[in-house]
């Protein structure tokens, strides 16, 4: 599959013929199985991950075979015009996800795993994977290509960018055992390691560094890597204080993510989810 979706990726024909929609429709299957995906575990590569460029590729064919058709349920009063590719990914009882109704939207062309729960109102979109048992609450976005292990929650109005474009740029990664909390933000690639906690509005992203008050360290992107937030550490949004020109004489900081701690069992039962609700 990978040599026929690079092939029909980079040799567009005149017209795109029944033989491409199937084999598109079976590169999109995979990804709903979790068979392939755009960003994958490998122990190999320096943060523990590696970018699959062919299933970023596939997956922007699928923008390119589309045509926009009406997906409407009721075309006067709510009209939903999208890809004829993307529509709205089936999900049933036997997949073991629950989206509880209020208006939320997961895209064909992404792994959901069992056990996760959807609330209202949230967005998938195509090429994520979401693991195991993870809770996306309200208002929050998993992005494009974004990679989410298990047992994570994504907090209300949280947002996990994604990343598409370039293919080969990685995207956001999200491991096991993660808590973002309210209103976060997590952009540009960065790699949030196994059991990190963000707190209530923390941003991260390329170009802002992140301070570690535990280990004396300061973490930053660079042009080969992307920013990677430590395994267990637990953020907070903070500020530090501009040292020259006007800034320093008006008295201005600037935002910046900080590391307070790493994760003991007391941060654990402070952040534990109700097994009632799952």
């Amino acid at each position: 599959m990978q040599q026929e979706i690079e092939q029909l990726f980079d040799n567009k024909p005149e017209r795109y013929l029944a033989e491409h929609f199937a084999l598109f429709s079976r590169f999109k299957a995979a990804l709903n199985a979790g068979d392939i995906r755009a960003a994958e575990p490998d122990g190999s590569q320096s943060i523990g991950w590696r970018v699959n460029g062919w299933v970023k590729k596939g997956i922007l064919l699928g923008f390119r075979l589309g045509s926009i058709v009406d997906m409407s349920i009721d075309t006067n009063r709510l009209p939903f015009l999208d890809k004829s590719t993307y529509p709205v990914r089936r999900v049933t009882p036997e997949d073991g996800v629950r989206i509880v109704p209020g208006g939320s939207s997961i895209r064909d062309g992404c792994y959901i795993g069992k056990g996760v729960t959807c609330m209202p109102p949230m967005y998938i979109n195509a090429g994520a994977y979401v693991g195991d048992g993870t809770m996306v609450d309200s208002h929050a976005l998993v992005g494009s290509c974004a990679q989410v292990g298990k047992n994570c929650h994504i907090s209300a109005a949280s947002q996990i960018g994604g990343v598409l474009e370039p293919v080969g740029a990685l995207p956001v990664i999200i491991e096991d055992d993660v808590l973002i909390g309210g209103n976060c933000g997590v952009y540009e690639g960065t790699v949030v390691k196994k059991g990190a906690v963000l707190g209530t509005g923390t941003i991260l992203n390329r170009s802002t560094p992140l301070y570690d008050l535990v280990r004396a360290e300061v973490y930053r992107a660079t042009d080969d890597a992307p920013l990677v937030v430590p395994e267990g550490a637990v953020l907070v949004a903070g500020s530090r204080a501009v040292t020259s020109g006007p800034g320093k004489e008006w008295g201005i900081s600037i935002y910046t993510p900080i590391i307070v701690k790493y994760r003991d069992e007391k941060t654990g039962a402070k952040i534990q989810l109700e097994d009632l609700l799952r």
